[in-house]
């Protein structure tokens, strides 16, 4: 195993994703090879020889591990027993074979994928370091920072149902939908991660620093690729989208506007081939234009329930929400009715208001009598008509 000093030096120098890096370790090259090539700029650096012209001298790898253990950060890597080996293969492995096999999408077109369409070299974790079992059953959740009282209590709907469905709540830690999910999940004695934007032991928005000490310390963890002391840029934001689709194995967007950052995960979740799902909302205004639209475009599967979006994320037929509808929102005794039944029903009276021998009702619903008076009977044993002598009548009940 390399040392985690190159590791830290490799994560400090190249900012990922970077597909020069992950292409020489695939090529066998480990890490003190590749960060004693980078301090000496060896020739066999190819294209990573440019990549890390400007940065090649930042070699601070104690400094940074000192750092981070400090703000409770542990640094994993791909030989770490904790790594998301799993999740990593099935989104970019697999995508990356797809686009070297030069195999087509639907629309006939050869799949080309977005440039950071890589996975990350090494990770800062602070909280529970075993990310292989937290993400092994994860989903994420995203919306907008602005939340409306929908989003709100659509997002806790949500997050108290996946969590009693063991699911790990993954979202980004900003403030509105992000927030929300992550007080839940931990509310319901879940798990959830977030996937930070900005360098370990930075904490962004600094409103949520004890929601995150929160969530390192009840089992959750605050994941970056970002080594200590880099900022929360506007990029980086959308690298780490890249993060939250891949690692899970869907992604729910709550509520978010036509331009909402929330949609460029989905957007990657499209690229990785992960469950896309999304929660409709109001029409009349503009705060879940985005959501809707993707529902409308087939972009993202409508959930209504955790119990919705746990069908969608399980294996086929191990799940069964609409029958669990039918049992949770069972018929009624007259709703349950036969059509020529609910046609002799309609055709009586209320209780108690004189009631109607079985020609007139004959009449009423159409029918012959011995139908009409078969009918009757049949209703009578189901407890929704009486019978007065010869009148009929429904049941108070009924």
């Amino acid at each position: 195993m390399s040392s985690l000093e190159s590791w830290a030096y490799l994560n400090r120098v190249v900012e990922g994703p970077n597909r020069h890096l992950l292409a020489l370790l695939d090529a066998g090259r480990d890490a003190d090879e590749l960060a004693h090539g980078i301090r000496t700029r060896a020739s066999w650096l190819g294209d990573l020889g440019p990549a890390t012209e400007s940065r090649y001298t930042w070699d601070q790898p104690a400094e940074d591990l000192a750092v981070a253990e400090r703000e409770g950060y542990a640094l994993l890597t791909p030989e770490s027993p904790e790594w998301p080996h799993d999740e990593i293969a099935a989104s970019f492995e697999a995508v990356r074979a797809k686009e070297a096999r030069r195999e087509r999408d639907e629309n006939g077109d050869v799949i080309k994928l977005p440039p950071d369409a890589y996975a990350p070299h090494a990770l800062w974790v602070r909280g529970n370091t075993n990310l292989a079992q937290l993400f092994a059953s994860s989903v994420g959740i995203v919306g907008t920072r602005a939340a409306s009282a929908y989003g709100h209590h659509a997002t806790t709907d949500l997050c108290k149902g996946l969590a009693r469905h063991q699911h790990t709540i993954v979202s980004g830690g900003a403030l509105g939908i992000d927030t929300v999910a992550h007080s839940t999940a931990l509310d319901e004695g879940g798990a959830t991660v977030v996937v930070a934007a900005c360098g370990a032991g930075q904490v962004y928005p600094r409103r949520n620093e004890q929601l995150f000490t929160r969530i390192a310390n009840e089992g959750g963890a605050i994941v970056t690729e970002y080594p200590p002391g880099i900022t929360p840029d506007r990029h980086r934001f959308l690298t780490r989208n890249r993060l939250v689709a891949a690692l899970t194995q869907g992604t729910i967007v709550v509520e978010a506007a036509f331009r909402s950052g929330a949609l460029n995960t989905l957007k990657w979740v499209e690229v990785f081939n992960r469950v896309g799902m999304a929660v409709p909302g109001p029409i009349l205004g503009p705060g879940s234009l985005g959501t809707n639209l993707a529902i409308r475009d087939e972009r993202a599967a409508m959930v209504l329930s955790a119990d919705d979006a746990h069908e969608k994320l399980s294996p086929i037929g191990t799940t069964d929400v609409d029958g669990q509808y039918e049992i949770d929102y069972a018929a009624n005794a007259v709703q349950q009715l036969s059509r020529n039944e609910l046609r002799v029903y309609d055709s009586l009276p209320l209780a108690d208001t004189g009631g109607l021998e079985a020609a007139e009702v004959a009449q009423a619903c159409g029918f012959t009598i011995g139908l009409t008076v078969h009918l009757l009977m049949d209703l009578n044993n189901k407890g929704l008509v009486i019978r007065k002598g010869q009148m009929w009548e429904r049941a108070d009940s009924a």
